[in-house]
């Protein structure tokens, strides 16, 4: 008689943890819009601006069209984007304001959107340009050359920028698709950025993009954002190799085939635009 007993097949890990590793207020988007609608700079002369930058591709622009979705109420597509193009649709450097009720009524911030990075040399924004932008030397409307950064010469240079023309938080878009393929180019340029950033002493913010696209258990109820595994460690991956601390990482799922607003989605986009805000008013208030 055999007594020994094959012992039970272990059950497959869970893609789902039993309780969130992040608290998020779900149900109470009006937490996060009404400290939105209510900021005010503590110095009322003061605009901050906040720059995205990453991957072409990653979803700046969405990004930007997804937090005026979540401000106004309804989907907007201002920011020029485009589904089939494998290089960056970005060519200009381009501030965005976003309306506040009624007419020439704006929130106290503004984003800047600029040329996606990519492998090639010969193609994409030029790390020094993006230097140049977070000091306040680039204008409005600044062609990018991935050839050639912005000179001195150039009519778009700004010589003696002011304050409200440098970047107060840098925020970097980072598609939760792509993340694990980015190549040492690729890791090199980000690793520039970020040292230039630390250099000049400015906060950082990155997002996490496409969460949607590569984790069936978010896709089938976004409330799982924080309970995914694969997720979790995406945040992990993207910490340890780019160096952004956890805390300072923001899953969003941008707003792309919708044609209304979502109270999930936008929970995620406020709580991410929350901290983008208290980053840069800490920033200038310590200059």
């Amino acid at each position: 008689m055999d007594y020994f007993f094959k012992p039970y097949p272990v059950p497959p890990s869970p893609k789902v943890l039993p309780k969130e590793w992040r608290t998020v207020p779900w149900g109470d988007k009006e937490r996060d819009l009404k400290f939105v609608k209510e900021y005010q700079p503590h110095d009322k002369e003061v605009q901050l601006r906040f720059m995205l930058y990453g991957p072409a591709g990653a979803g700046k622009s969405s990004f930007i069209n997804s937090v005026e979705s979540a401000l106004r109420g309804e989907v907007s597509n201002r920011v020029g984007i485009d589904a089939i193009s494998q290089g960056s649709f970005t060519t200009k450097y381009r501030a965005y304001q976003i309306a506040k009720g009624g007419p020439r009524k704006y929130y106290p911030f503004v984003f800047n959107d600029i040329m996606g990075l990519e492998k090639d040399t010969s193609q994409g924004v030029c790390v020094e340009d993006i230097k140049l932008a977070m000091k306040g030397h680039m204008n409005d409307g600044y062609n990018f050359n991935p050839f050639s950064p912005l000179s001195e010469n150039n009519q778009d240079y700004n010589k003696e920028p002011a304050l409200n023309d440098r970047v107060h938080v840098l925020v970097s878009v980072i598609s939760a698709s792509t993340a694990v393929f980015l190549t040492g180019d690729f890791q090199k340029k980000l690793r520039e950025v970020r040292l230039a950033a630390r250099d000049m002493e400015i906060p950082e913010i990155a997002i996490l993009t496409k969460i949607d696209d590569v984790c069936p258990e978010v896709s089938n109820d976004i409330r799982n954002v924080y309970k995914s595994k694969y997720l979790k460690e995406k945040i992990e991956e993207v910490s340890g190799t780019l160096g952004f601390p956890t805390n300072r990482i923001f899953p969003v799922k941008n707003y792309h085939s919708e044609i209304d607003t979502n109270d999930d989605i936008d929970t995620l986009i406020l709580s991410a635009l929350r901290r983008i805000i208290t980053s840069g008013e800490d920033f200038v208030n310590h200059l």
